[in-house]
């Protein structure tokens, strides 16, 4: 019988460990130990402040144990289960039992290297493990809560050892130990500063910091990361600067891409991923524990939480690869794994259309988080491939513009406001055969009169009229009636809703005068006051439509897609699919040969497509008259098939927009070194720099005048089409043998009177007796010519 004392107060509990000759006891002085069976000794000693142990119980499997106090209970480990380990290459180091273990992860050949000195404490196992390739070197860290406990070991382990002997170890104090050369590591102290050692652990340098640092992390030769509170510096050694930082808070480890291209920075509940540049890629907030990490040959981040292994792409992305039973450590265990979603998405980030392509057609990926992932990242045409539902496909194919695809899912979804979205849609495309059907789906009566009558489509604003007086429509019968200008029409309204003197007006002001007479009568007869006519009213008629617009409104060429051309998305059903004189076909693929005959879409004469309840009824084969080519089939994909060349720029597009051209006067002062040219142009700096150049001007104030009005007569403006802007043409004086815009030059306009005004100016002025000369730099040597002739004539 034996006893262990370190107890001040009554002993509550005591249990013996499951697995470890341990024994741990609970007491009234507010702290739990933990003894060593064999020597009977304290090994540890958890301690609170306020609240008094009660109980103590071990979980069956685990390395965990629970205790009950005043306030409540805590679950706590006595060990650390994660092991200090590295990976190089394809080998993993890491610490298991007192030895050093290396895995070879291609024939999982596991093996022992050499054994190690045993750790400074039970509870102060190592914490961290770096490996020098090029020495077969290692350092060991140990840490503890207490800086004055903190050491580090350094293993020069021979290429031939067995495991069973122990290698020469080097131990000094040291919170942190990381390699920075093949012969050099550096050593944070406890008084945070960092100091460069050789392989014998003698100090070659110290590097005095002016920041605080608790922490350091490989980062290549010559550079080392350096942690604080407010983040990681990128440190180098030999400059004794800081090269980058990055605001991540609690980083407890950083893990590196084959390539040191990439680093990943894991906190407690945070996975952060980095360039070379500390520049910040993705960020991500994990509600439980993030674990370990590894990068894959692909550049994709796989990494473990408390029960799920997830991934991380650096361009933001991040998911969920499977769930875990367990906890995963960094231990060497293989699960296997579905890497289609996170493959998939770097494809499309990337560009590899082929690899996207099979994917599709080989894998089973479906599900709201890619139908979403898709959309978000700007390509709703692949989206389209997953979706079944009619809703969610209306309006991917809206985002990407395919109204074939969109009217076809408006048409089983048949709900008001999908037809509404659509013909928003299809009116900011231009596509009014659409928007016409999508009206008379929702019964818009009134914003179809209106698309009838800005298309000219004055034969089915008649019938619009029509069907407004069949459905006792006043308000639209008589909107309808004045966008046609027919007066009978609108007489008979006013006179059917009782607004007699209005009615009377309206006659006897644009002269129907038996109408007028009429209910000038029935006025009377009722003993209404008749009402004045003003004598200055004009016939207010619409002006008649010269051009009516039968076809959808032109849109850019546009380039097959990659997806189009890889099959994905079949010729006819793809937005922008070809170009060709009717744009609906060319962009939407509504059809391909649109043929509306006048009034296909109502019917006969006489027939007015309207029930008889009154309510329109719509034939779309007559308003999408003209269907598609079905003789094309959608193209064939095969494995073997050719992959376009895709820009990988960010944004790009396959729309070919029109590159903006150059005015003609942008041509003039390249061509010519006559000042008015310049002046014509607009350039006047360039026209002031000739004549600073050819006579010396330094005063340019009186140029002003001459310049403003040279640029004002070397164009003339006028309007093409009614609430258009201005539109400029340029009279050219060569415009016979110039041949392409950079060639033709402008004519300069220049009344003799004015010349001879600024003539006799200068004679009168002798300050200015130049100013004719400069004045004729504005002239062309024609002008020039016939001014000296006129002037010689008036003399004579």
């Amino acid at each position: 019988v034996d006893s262990c004392r370190g107890h001040y107060n009554n002993v509550s509990s005591v249990l013996f460990h499951p697995n470890a000759e341990l024994i741990l006891s609970n007491s009234e002085d507010k702290s739990i130990r933990v003894w060593d069976m064999q020597k009977r000794t304290s090994l540890h000693v958890f301690r609170h402040e306020n609240e008094r142990f009660w109980v103590l119980s071990a979980h069956p499997n685990l390395n965990m144990f629970a205790a009950g106090h005043d306030n409540g209970m805590i679950v706590f480990k006595i060990q650390r289960e994660r092991p200090a380990y590295c990976i190089n290459d394809n080998l993993a180091f890491y610490v298991k039992d007192k030895q050093l273990r290396r895995l070879d992860l291609t024939t999982n050949k596991d093996q022992a290297m050499c054994k190690l000195r045993a750790a400074a404490a039970f509870m102060q196992p190592y914490y961290a493990l770096s490996y020098n390739p090029a020495e077969n070197a290692f350092l060991l860290t140990s840490r503890s809560h207490n800086k004055e406990q903190c050491f580090y070991d350094i293993y020069r382990v021979a290429k031939d050892s067995d495991g069973n002997t122990e290698a020469p170890v080097n131990r000094s104090p040291g919170i942190a130990a990381v390699w920075v050369a093949r012969n050099r590591y550096a050593v944070l102290d406890k008084n945070q500063q960092i100091s460069l050692r050789d392989l014998s652990n003698k100090e070659v340098r110290k590097v005095e910091m002016n920041i605080p640092v608790d922490d350091l992390f490989y980062a290549g030769t010559g550079v080392i990361l350096l942690r604080n509170d407010e983040g990681l510096q990128l440190f180098d050694v030999q400059q004794k600067r800081v090269m980058a930082h990055v605001k991540a808070s609690k980083v407890r480890y950083v893990i590196w891409s084959k390539n040191m291209e990439y680093a990943a920075l894991l906190a407690k509940h945070t996975l952060t991923l980095i360039n070379r540049k500390l520049e910040v890629l993705c960020t991500q907030q994990e509600s439980t524990r993030v674990k370990s990490g590894a990068w894959d040959e692909d550049g994709i981040f796989l990494y473990t939480t408390s029960n799920h292994i997830k991934y991380a792409l650096t361009a933001g992305d991040c998911g969920i690869v499977r769930t875990l039973d367990l906890p995963l450590e960094a231990t060497p265990v293989e699960v296997p794994i579905d890497p289609t979603e996170y493959r998939f998405k770097l494809a499309l980030i990337n560009r590899r259309i082929d690899e996207v392509l099979n994917m599709v057609k080989n894998s089973t990926l479906v599900g709201q988080s890619i139908i979403s992932y898709l959309e978000k990242k700007g390509y709703p045409e692949i989206a389209l491939h997953f979706v079944k539902d009619e809703r969610t496909r209306f309006g991917l194919a809206l985002e990407c513009g395919n109204l074939d695809v969109a009217l076809e899912a408006a048409k089983v979804c048949d709900d008001k406001a999908v037809w509404e979205a659509l013909g928003e849609a299809a009116l900011i495309q231009g596509n009014h055969q659409v928007v016409e059907m999508a009206y008379q789906r929702t019964k818009n009566f009134e914003k179809l009169s209106f698309l009838y009558l800005v298309t000219g489509n004055t034969e089915k604003l008649s019938k619009m009229m029509k069907i407004a007086q069949m459905r006792n429509d006043a308000h639209g019968h008589y909107q309808t009636a004045l966008y046609l200008g027919d007066i009978e029409e609108r007489i008979k309204v006013l006179k059917g809703v009782g607004q007699t003197s209005l009615a009377y007006l309206t006659a006897a002001t644009h002269g129907y005068e038996e109408e007028a007479a009429a209910l000038k009568s029935e006025l009377e007869s009722k003993g209404q006051p008749i009402p004045p006519i003003d004598p200055n009213a004009r016939l207010l008629v619409p002006p008649p439509p010269v051009c009516k617009l039968e076809e959808n409104w032109p849109l850019l060429s546009t380039a097959r897609g990659p997806f189009e051309l890889l099959g994905l998305v079949p010729p006819s059903k793809a937005p922008g699919a070809g170009v060709s004189q009717k744009p609906a076909a060319a962009a939407f693929a509504v059809a391909d040969d649109l043929d509306m005959e006048e009034g296909g879409a109502w019917g006969e004469e006489g027939d007015y497509l309207v029930g008889e309840d009154g309510e329109i009824e719509v034939d779309e084969d007559d308003i999408l008259a003209g269907t598609a080519d079905d003789g094309e089939e959608g193209w064939d994909v095969e494995d073997d098939l050719a992959i376009p060349d895709v820009p990988t720029s960010a944004g790009t597009e396959d729309v070919v927009v029109p590159n903006r051209g150059q005015p003609p006067t942008s041509h003039w002062p390249a061509n010519s070194r006559l000042v008015a040219d310049h002046v014509a142009a607009g350039s006047f700096e360039s026209a002031l720099r000739l004549l600073h150049d050819q006579l010396g001007v330094v005063n340019r104030k009186p140029f002003k005048e001459i310049f403003i009005s040279t640029y004002a007569s070397s164009r003339v403006s006028f309007n093409a089409l009614p609430n258009t802007r201005v539109l400029f043409c340029y009279p050219l004086r060569n415009w016979q043998e110039a041949s392409g815009n950079s060639r033709m030059m402008n004519t300069i306009h220049l009344l003799f009177a004015r010349v001879i005004s600024c003539h006799c100016t200068a004679e009168n002025l002798s300050a200015n007796v130049r100013s004719v000369e400069l004045h004729f730099l504005l002239v062309s040597r024609e002008q020039f010519v016939m001014f000296a002739k006129s002037r010689k004539l008036a003399r004579m």
